[in-house]
């Protein structure tokens, strides 16, 4: 009998690259996506007639219930979001609708139709925003420092709370900045694979960033879609910190991605305050040892890999777009 698998959240980054996965484990993926007037099914243009695309939403709970009536996964995968610290500063109120109380929804909907549900929640790094620790571990103290790291705290605790309250066997993973060529253009990584890959095909001169010296831990999208997977195979559910153990400033990527060009970055980067946030995080680095030794996870790609990787696909694309 194969698995089912429900991915909410299914045609962003994580999801495109966890339906993959599960795909290749021999899974039948149901993919949740909201009814909106344009729909973006770019990122699993490649796979689409292999999974079912069915309508919900985390703001409706009566959708959920249908969701999980209809198609009895045995497993859920919540990755859908308002996913970008920037704007949660300018939505706070829809960030927490969805990040936080759209979590409390698809729990409640789960232990009201199908509690056997093994569950996994996309935690943050963001939730310890001005860090307490370094590196930051599965006990660390919260310090959420945006709307979005807030409302994160509360997906991940009320995941919790369900788990020892109704007996699900329901998982957080703390998941670091991860990235890869499918990642949206509004986040720092691509912005500037992009912009680097803009300037070598002469269709710009400059790059517009904020503070060069916040410093992240940065790994590859598909290297821990694995590790959430792997948390709904343990015996017992848990949390884990997913990440690569290193931080590499704003500054470094783009050495490293103007470099991968054959450019320098000093002839390109200009400072602009309105991509400051108002509070900053400055420095996440998470240890990943606990989910190395009980899920056995390792991640595949490092720093510089992923870098190339996003230029190199990114210098395609452009060129591509200027035939």
């Amino acid at each position: 009998m194969r698995k089912r698998a429900l991915v909410t959240g299914v045609t962003g980054q994580d999801g495109s690259y966890l339906a993959e996965f599960l795909l290749t484990q021999g899974y039948e993926v149901i993919g949740m996506v909201r009814r909106t007037s344009t729909l973006n099914f770019e990122r699993i243009h490649a796979i689409q007639d292999q999974i079912t695309i069915v309508p919900g939403d985390l703001l409706d709970e009566a959708s959920l219930i249908a969701v999980l009536r209809e198609h009895q996964p045995d497993e859920v995968y919540n990755l859908a979001a308002q996913s970008f610290v920037q704007s949660s500063f300018g939505q706070p109120v829809l960030t927490g609708e969805t990040t936080a109380l759209g979590v409390t929804r698809l729990l409640d909907a789960i232990r009201m139709t199908k509690p056997d549900i093994r569950f996994y929640q996309a935690s943050s790094s963001e939730m310890f925003g001005k860090v307490q620790e370094v590196p930051q571990t599965e006990r660390t103290p919260l310090y959420p420092r945006s709307p979005y790291g807030v409302a994160k705290v509360y997906g991940h605790w009320i995941t919790i709370n369900y788990r020892e309250s109704y007996d699900l066997h329901a998982s957080s993973g703390i998941l670091f900045n991860h990235e890869s060529p499918r990642r949206g253009l509004e986040f720092v990584t691509r912005k500037v694979t992009h912009g680097v890959a803009r300037i070598k095909h002469g269709l710009a001169q400059t790059l517009a960033l904020g503070n060069l010296d916040a410093q992240r831990d940065w790994g590859y999208a598909a290297d821990y879609v694995e590790a959430m997977w792997l948390m709904l195979q343990q015996d017992e559910p848990s949390d884990f910190v997913v990440a690569t153990g290193e931080t590499h400033s704003v500054r470094e990527l783009c050495e490293v991605a103007f470099a991968a060009a054959g450019l320098n970055m000093e002839d390109h980067v200009v400072i602009d305050e309105r991509f400051l946030r108002p509070a900053e995080v400055d420095l996440l680095v998470g240890d990943p040892s606990r989910a190395e030794q009980v899920l056995g996870w390792r991640r595949k790609v490092d720093f510089e890999g992923l870098v190339a990787m996003m230029v190199e696909s990114d210098l395609a694309d452009v060129a591509a777009q200027k035939r």
